[in-house]
């Protein structure tokens, strides 16, 4: 061995020994190298360890300028077999050969034309070995004919074994750095997960450190919920805008619209079989996975996607969840990839569970929070009457009807008149039912504009709309468990009557701007005052949806059918509106009430209810007062036998004209012993309130 040799030999030797960095450890290789053999293009292939596997560790080039045309070479691992570098393994030492004889050999390798036109003619390849065991090779490329002797053959075997240490020691401090770099990702991962509570920013922050190891175009974290085999939610999706390391842009379930259209739900649910172990389908593996799920054919070709890469985040009885990742590159996914995502996955089935959890906790505040709020508005407006009330028969069938259903989940469809007491009923139901210990909400389909009443029945997301200040929930979310009250249900518009069939049928439905499906179990008790057949005729309500809510029809008698009903509901509207009114209880006539008993009543047990409210506030003397008395059809007047009934009065044209009196029984004096405030039994202040909304003026009063 020459003198320069041995100097090649032992400043390889010390480069491998104290040089760490990759790029100036091999650049010093091929410099000294050169000096002894002067070669065009060098690379530097390494093996797995099974010697099945090649991939590109190194490739440099010398005279051709960079690469000159050269294609990018994979940096993933490749079948040995079929390749040029296959006769490494059968030749012992190191090969020299043509690039003619090469190209004859492997006719369908791309690099050797390439080289051809830039006029490289001659390869020579080196084994590399590290302990007797085959850890890669070292290939030269020239122009001209190497004059290679034995002892240079000798020497390029002993500098093969330097560069097998090389490599080994570069490969040993890449896996270094990449243990180095999961360790970074799990801790900035993990800070973020303990730090935001917020769905969306928690799982951008997860895929923004994500995408700074491993390049992938789509991430996804998809949850499958119990009791929802083929449904997988979706938690969050986002895609890599164009450019390296471009921003991330959130999916929303707008993406998924159009002819077009791709329903992840449906993808997940298809390729579920996929979803439950730890997965990397790149290049050919994901085109046999396209042709054999239809859904993902059609990523395959709408979306241009090549590489998908799948991890469990749990799977279990009460549902799945998983996190994969996506790429048009199809080889941007390796092992590694894989393994630094599943070092990653406890840490965020744990953020998921702590989220799932949160959100609960919050939802259940809320729901406290609405219930105690709808509960105290309950209160104050509570309805006419504690119970049903009356001995008539028409009044006991319907008792007994209640009766029936009430301890059932059945959908109740109440109906009868204005004013007979259709809410009544619904709380009777309610409270004889087991769902009694949770709310009856209630939603009056005729008192909100259409497109409020779907926010009002399902709920709505942050920003659904305008005005979408925050997230609201909806009254059949609020009435989990308990009873929703769907009165004048027949104004329901016709969109919405499709959406409320698929409640009462699925027992799910989603926030208006939302893509989550929600469940309910809330027992329906819908009412109307108007033929719902006969609308249904008319085309204006879904027949579906009539057969739906007419499981168990309940009609209520109007109150001119039941005059014996009169008597008890006039006294038990007297002493609870006396209380609450704080006025004297005063008896009724009974000229009064006979009048009261003939009367049809068109406005039922409302217009009673009001009739007595008027009649306790203006009363003064020893009975009660009914002013401008309804007569019965074909019966005279009460307070008037002779002569026709005044026309009825409003409440406030009552409350006038009676103040109106006082003030001229008092000569206009309001306050003092001898004023009206004292004859009316209010306080003055109260009075001149009164007189001010009112309109009446003390100069008016008092002339």
């Amino acid at each position: 061995m020459h003198d320069a040799d041995e100097t090649l030999l032992l400043h390889l030797n010390e480069a491998i020994a104290t040089t760490r960095d990759k790029e100036t450890l091999f650049n010093t290789v091929t410099t000294k190298l050169r000096l002894i053999f002067p070669f065009d293009i060098i690379g530097i292939s390494v093996f797995d360890a099974q010697v099945k596997n090649k991939r590109l560790f190194l490739r440099d080039y010398f005279d051709v300028g960079e690469g000159a045309g050269l294609p990018t070479p994979p940096t993933y691992f490749t079948p040995i077999a079929g390749s040029p570098l296959e006769g490494v393994l059968t030749a012992p030492g190191v090969n020299h050969e043509t690039l003619a004889e090469l190209t004859a050999k492997y006719p369908e390798f791309e690099s050797f034309q390439r080289m051809a036109a830039l006029g490289i003619r001659y390869l020579t390849s080196v084994p590399l070995r590290l302990g007797g065991r085959l850890t890669g090779a070292l290939t030269l490329a020239t122009r001209r004919r190497p004059a290679f002797a034995p002892a240079d053959d000798e020497l390029l075997g002993k500098i093969g074994s330097l560069l097998a240490v090389a490599v080994a020691n570069a490969l040993a401090f890449e896996d270094v750095a990449r243990r180095e770099q999961q360790r970074t990702l799990q801790l900035n991962v993990g800070s973020a997960l303990l730090s935001i509570k917020q769905r969306e920013p928690l799982f951008r922050a997860v895929a923004e450190e994500l995408g700074r190891v491993v390049p992938f175009e789509y991430f996804g974290i998809r949850v499958q919920r119990a009791g929802q085999q083929d449904a997988f939610e979706g938690l969050a999706e986002f895609r890599r805008g164009p450019g390296p390391g471009g921003p991330l842009e959130t999916l929303g379930p707008d993406r998924y619209q159009g002819p077009n259209r791709l329903d992840p739900a449906a993808l997940y649910g298809q390729a579920s079989a996929l979803l439950q172990a730890p997965g990397l389908y790149t290049g050919d593996e994901f085109r046999a996975l396209a042709v054999r799920y239809p859904l993902l054919r059609h990523v395959y070709e709408e979306y241009g996607t090549r590489a998908l890469l799948v991890v469990p985040l749990w799977q279990r009885a009460d549902g799945a969840a998983v996190l994969s990742l996506a790429s048009a590159d199809a080889h941007a996914f390796g092992p590694d990839d894989l393994a630094t995502v599943q070092t990653l996955a406890p840490q965020i089935a744990l953020a998921l569970e702590n989220l799932f959890a949160f959100e609960q906790i919050e939802a259940l505040k809320a729901q406290v929070e609405q219930e105690r709020t709808y509960l105290i508005d309950e209160i104050n407006t509570t309805a006419t009457f504690d119970e049903l009330i009356g001995p008539s028969d028409a009044l006991h069938a319907v008792q007994v009807r209640i009766a029936q259903v009430a301890p059932t989940d059945t959908t109740v469809l109440v109906s009868g008149e204005t004013g007979t007491g259709k809410e009544l009923v619904a709380r009777a139901l309610h409270n004889a039912s087991p769902r009694r210990a949770r709310a009856l909400i209630k939603l009056n389909c005729a008192a909100l504009p259409a497109q409020l009443i779907e926010s009002e029945l399902f709920g709505h997301e942050k920003g659904a709309f305008t005005g979408a200040s925050e997230r609201r929930i909806g009254k059949f979310e609020l009435a989990d468990g308990g009873t929703i009250f769907l009165d004048e249900i027949g104004e329901l518009p016709l969109d919405l009557q499709a959406k409320l069939l698929r409640v009462l049928q699925e027992k799910e439905f989603e926030r208006v701007g939302g893509s989550r499906v929600l469940r309910t179990d809330a027992r329906v008790v819908a009412a109307t005052n108007r033929v719902l057949a006969d609308e249904v005729a008319a085309g204006r309500f879904r027949a579906d949806l009539y057969y739906r809510l007419n499981v168990f029809p309940l009609t209520l008698p109007p109150l001119r059918t039941r005059p014996e009903d009169v008597e008890p509901l006039l006294r038990h509207s007297v002493q609870r509106l006396s209380r609450r009114l704080a006025k004297p209880l005063r008896p009724i006539r009974p000229a009064d009430l006979a009048a009261l008993q003939a009367y049809a009543w068109p406005g039922n047990v409302r217009e009673l209810e009001h009739l007595v409210e008027r009649a306790l506030i203006v009363s003064q003397g020893p009975y009660l007062e009914f002013a401008g008395l309804p007569a019965a059809t074909g019966a005279p007047a009460a307070e008037t036998p002779d002569t026709a009934p005044a026309p009825l009065q409003t409440l406030r044209e009552q409350e006038r004209a009676h103040i109106l009196t006082a003030l001229a029984r008092t000569g206009g004096r309001v306050s003092g012993a001898q004023g009206a405030a004292l004859l009316l039994d209010i306080n003055p202040k109260t009075l001149e309130a009164r007189m001010k909304k009112l309109g009446i003026r003390r100069t008016v009063a008092a002339g």
